[in-house]
């Protein structure tokens, strides 16, 4: 499926933004990494940067829709998954130019984030984005094992089918169980989950549910269990210079 872009009625390019809202994490912080005085609003969920001092406007799922017209952004940054279409369509007529993104593998991570900063904000492409590339490219599978990577629980939630976090475990060599499931976050009853010869790993990232080393691993008994950064599982942006590494190690350390 091909990303969405719906431009500034004017037909105006990223050589004329100054100022952008960006309604995803990982956007805020690829923008803030690239060109910091071009954030002018985030939502609540934008914890990177730390200290980054711009207008909130509620969440990804529920954006205050004034607050963001009235900041008259030249561009306004979101993503198909993280943002809800008809909250896009009422910032479309309202007259605001909206990039939405579109990022389900790693791949797509780097062309869009090239077409958010380069196209739609006119910066130069970023040390960090090539940095990122070259962090990923030729990378070894490192491990060969599978894998249950749930994301919530009551119900628990596990990766499925056509995911960016999956990619990159997949780059990595491990594989998800799930990944040739219909949906793409299926519900699965935790006796599935954990059943013996199921998987040979958990991964238990910190977000969107908070996994913690008291809460998760204890319901897979047997189960090695990878403790994960969230961020460097899920977030496309400068993070991707670190994730092979940090992952990689969250694994290793599992599987001692």
């Amino acid at each position: 499926m091909a990303a969405l872009d719906t431009a500034h009625p004017s037909g105006r390019r990223g050589g004329g933004v100054r100022r952008v809202v960006s309604l995803v994490p990982s956007l805020t912080e690829a923008v803030a990494a690239t060109r910091p005085e071009l954030l002018v609003g985030a939502t609540d969920w934008c914890t990177h940067p730390a200290g980054l001092d711009v207008a909130r406007v509620r969440g990804t799922k529920n954006p205050d829709l004034e607050r963001i017209t009235a900041l008259a952004p030249d561009l306004v940054l979101a993503n198909e998954e993280e943002n809800r279409a008809p909250d896009l369509e009422a910032l479309r007529a309202a007259g605001l130019r909206v990039l939405v993104t579109e990022i389900r593998t790693l791949p797509q991570a780097f062309a869009e984030l090239r077409r958010v900063l380069v196209d739609g904000c006119g910066q130069p492409a970023p040390a960090w984005l090539e940095e990122a590339a070259a962090a990923w490219h030729g990378l070894r599978a490192e491990f060969a094992v599978s894998a249950v990577v749930p994301v919530w629980r009551r119900p628990w939630m596990v990766l499925g089918r056509d995911t960016f976090a999956g990619d990159l475990l997949a780059r990595l060599g491990v594989r998800n169980v799930y990944a040739g499931h219909a949906e793409r976050y299926p519900r699965v009853p935790l006796a599935e989950l954990a059943a013996p010869g199921r998987a040979g790993l958990v991964v238990l990232p910190d977000e969107p549910y908070r996994f913690t080393a008291d809460d998760g691993p204890e319901a897979f008994p047997g189960m090695p269990a990878a403790l994960v950064d969230g961020r460097y599982l899920t977030w496309y942006g400068p993070s991707l210079r670190e994730a092979p590494r940090v992952l990689a190690a969250a694994v290793r350390a599992a599987l001692r």
